[in-house]
């Protein structure tokens, strides 16, 4: 089995405290079906700063950490995720054991 890490890329915040619960409802019911794959839930991030060179901001605002079969495993987990559902973009890394 491989680690994957996944980040979440822009996508829409709620826009009432109702509206909050049902996402995070949604989020909730996705952790549920991805099962046993679900390594770490992960976070949201909050204020980043950087050292090192100038690059690009990411804009990745979390990250969770799965483990599947394949690639394709994954994606397939990701079909009907929350965060695609607000616009956003799950951005999907292999890690290499080292």
């Amino acid at each position: 089995m491989t680690k994957y890490v996944l980040l979440y890329q822009g996508g829409t915040m709620p826009q009432s405290p109702e509206e909050g619960e049902k996402v995070m409802a949604d989020w909730m019911a996705w952790f549920g079906k991805a099962g046993s794959a679900i390594l770490d839930t992960g976070n949201a991030y909050g204020p980043a700063t950087a050292v090192g060179a100038a690059l690009p901001d990411s804009g990745t605002n979390g990250y969770s950490i799965l483990e599947a079969d394949s690639l394709d495993a994954v994606k397939a987990l990701l079909g009907d995720h929350p965060h695609l559902a607000a616009g956003g973009r799950i951005e999907i890394h292999e890690t290499t054991a080292m």
